[in-house]
């Protein structure tokens, strides 16, 4: 079997692999052992046993495109960059989220990892892995990056964190003392040196970046160590930092010698963040986008779907691996059955959308906020007002009324206007496939017309994993943090950034014209305290840039950049002003189908609450979120279940004497609320 089907059968190789004794290469299935005669002695001995052992955790530690949505377009949802139908009341809602009563950490794909090192390295080390030396050392690479990887969520996740780095027997005492958690900077500088062992091992060649490369493992690093080294910034002098005021690791007797230096330990994950982000960074040239903002149509009615626009096309092409921007990307194929539903859904509305706050972030082509005086913001009463000479990202990636989103050949029709082109809003679909804030983002779609032709499920469009542009954002953001100014390599990249967005390079121009209490950006604060221009402009060229790529969330919580939100509501697009008068929205007779009572059957929200529709406030009965959301402090880490507490403690009963702590802000009893 070719190497492209192992890569594209990424969710059947989990199924089988749930265990390491489990996998094999598909190249030799037929002449391995039966399944119940496998051992160690009869599996890891050759680059093909090496080779098929990463794949199977690909699926579940790099998320992806699959299934019935578009994919990694939704993984912004529940921020103030996007929205979805269901508000989630565990972030926005004091006291909805609880401690689970049961529920582990999660840990079978760390096992896994450490069972294939503990197999693997002292063959290694003897030489005794038939195969080639350099692709032998690849597919170690690859196990250290994904351990590094699980690892990371789990920072992400929980903060301070065990550091398990050998398989642990199945013995209640040997797990008590595994579950020790180490101080979330020194659990950090362990995917770190996880992640240094990768870089050493993996190369940049073959495989058409389908499977990981050290550029992929050099970005990884840069984007942990900046996480970190951001986190301990902005959460200093809180619980959630070893060493600060009421950190519940303090208590712990094995942390009885435990010192930080906290301003050494941030500059440190700084430093990292820079040389991992520009040894990437320098070597790779962003996708050029030629400016054009959708595709040529033929005499036919059919679209050019492609080279109009190679920064656009990037997002949605089955063959990712030709840009040197893309560092790593999933591959999908048809006759596989690996599918998912990414541009079918965008065409019609995915039950998601970006939120005013988002849209208005974006500056004009001329560098200036929309506020600022001459700036040329040319309102929104329609989308595409408000994408006018604007940056480019947003009018390639925000679907406005004469935006394609399909050929007319493809939609069956000859009337382009009514059916190719966006048009206002579809808000009155059904919710899977409704418009919920009105403004749709168009990441990742692929105007082929074979791409999905009838289906929902048989697009085969790639999806990008670790692409070169994060590596240009880590280095400006980690550098200017770390130095409080922005240096010569910082320099090129914001303005090759800004250049690509068909924005004026001249970054100091939007500085200077930066009002901070004008911008609806939670980015603007840290600790609910706004940040200076300079630093809140690095944020917004972060969050523009990652239109619809599930980064915002991270780079929130890394920030604290919630404290402040209270009573936040989530608008959308301008509604009332015209659209609502649009056919779309009238039956046959002429009568509006918009109800904006606030009844159980409101599909909008009022008019007398603005003119911007606000998802949340379209019904008021049993509406949680109807006066908006409010952020927890306890919400930047989760909570650990009461049984993993009780799990963790000699007796297995009481937790006051677990060797795992409770988060901050959270109590350790099941269903209990968080604290603040």
């Amino acid at each position: 079997m070719k190497l492209k089907n192992i890569i594209s059968k990424w969710t059947y190789v989990v199924a089988l692999c749930a265990f390491g004794l489990s996998q094999y290469s598909c190249d030799d299935f037929l002449e391995r052992e039966p399944l119940d005669r496998v051992t160690p002695e009869l599996f890891l001995n050759s680059e093909n046993d090496l080779a098929s052992y990463p794949i199977a955790y690909y699926g579940s530690i790099f998320p992806t495109h699959g299934g019935w949505s578009t994919g990694i377009g939704r993984f912004d949802d529940h921020t103030d960059n996007q929205a979805t139908s269901n508000a989630s009341y565990g972030y926005y809602v004091p006291g909805e989220w609880k401690v689970p009563a049961s529920g582990g950490l999660g840990l079978g794909n760390i096992r896994d990892f450490n069972w294939f090192f503990e197999q693997v390295l002292p063959k290694w080390r003897n030489g005794a892995i038939s195969g080639n030396e350099a692709n032998i050392d690849h597919y170690i690479g690859e196990v250290y990056m994904l351990r590094a990887m699980e690892n990371f969520d789990f920072l992400k996740r929980y903060g301070d964190f065990p550091i398990i780095r050998n398989t642990v027997r199945d013995v209640h005492g040997d797990l008590v003392e595994a579950a020790k958690r180490a101080p979330r900077n020194e659990f950090a500088r362990f995917i770190l040196s996880d992640l240094d062992s990768a870089i050493m091992l993996l190369n940049n060649t073959g495989n058409n970046k389908v499977r990981l490369t050290k550029n992929a493992a050099l970005l990884a690093k840069s984007r942990v160590a900046l996480f970190e080294g951001t986190f301990l910034k902005y959460h200093k002098g809180t619980p959630r930092v070893p060493g600060g005021p009421n950190w519940p690791g303090a208590d712990m007797p094995y942390n009885s010698g435990f010192s930080i230096n906290i301003d050494s330990e941030i500059d440190y994950f700084l430093t990292q963040a820079m040389a991992a982000a520009k040894e990437v960074a320098d070597g790779i040239d962003l996708t050029v986008n030629s400016g054009q903002l959708n595709p040529d149509i033929a005499s036919s009615g059919a679209v050019n779907p492609s080279g109009w626009n190679p920064y656009f096309e990037m997002f949605g092409s089955r063959n990712m691996g030709s840009y040197p921007e893309i560092l790593f990307w999933r591959d999908y194929d048809l006759e596989l059955n690996i599918t998912h539903g990414v541009s079918i859904y965008i065409e019609r509305g995915a039950n998601t959308g970006l939120t005013r706050g988002f849209v208005d972030g974006f500056l004009m082509k001329n560098g200036l906020p929309i506020y600022a005086a001459g700036s040329g913001f040319q309102g929104d009463v329609t989308i595409m007002d408000a994408k006018e000479d604007r940056d480019e990202r947003l009018q390639l990636f925000l679907a406005g009324e004469e935006d394609l989103m399909e050929s007319i050949s493809k939609a069956g029709s000859s009337n382009i206007d009514s059916v190719a082109k966006f048009g206002v809003p579809t808000l009155l679909n059904l919710e899977e496939v409704r418009d919920i804030t009105g403004y749709r983002s168009r990441k990742f779609l692929n105007y082929e017309l074979d791409e999905a032709p009838g289906s929902d499920l048989t697009c085969t469009a790639g999806s990008p994993i670790f692409r070169v542009a994060e590596a240009y954002l880590n280095y400006i953001e980690a550098s200017y943090v770390k130095n409080n100014t922005i240096d010569a390599t910082a320099d090129k990249y914001w303005r090759a950034i800004r250049s690509r967005a068909g924005i004026t390079e001249d970054y100091n121009v939007t500085i200077g014209a930066t009002d901070l209490s004008q911008e609806n950006d939670w980015g603007v604060y840290s600790a609910g305290v706004p940040v200076d221009e300079t630093l809140f402009n690095i944020r917004r060229e972060r969050r523009n840039e990652f239109v619809s790529e599930g980064m915002r969330m991270n780079d929130l919580k890394r920030w604290r950049a919630m404290d402040q939100v209270k009573d936040y509501v989530i608008e959308g697009f301008n509604l009332w002003d015209q659209a609502y008068d649009d056919d779309l929205y009238k039956d046959e007779d002429g009568n509006s189908l918009l109800i904006s009572d606030g009844g159980s059957t409101a599909n909008v929200s009022a008019q007398s609450l603005g003119t911007h529709l606000r998802p949340y406030q379209k019904v008021i009965a049993n509406n949680e979120v109807y006066n908006g959301y409010t952020w927890s402090k306890a919400n930047y880490l989760s909570p650990i279940s009461f049984r993993e507490l009780q799990l963790a403690s000699p007796d297995q009963v009481s937790v006051e004497n677990s060797n795992l702590y409770q988060n901050p802000y959270w109590p350790s009893e099941p269903g209990a609320s968080a604290l603040e």
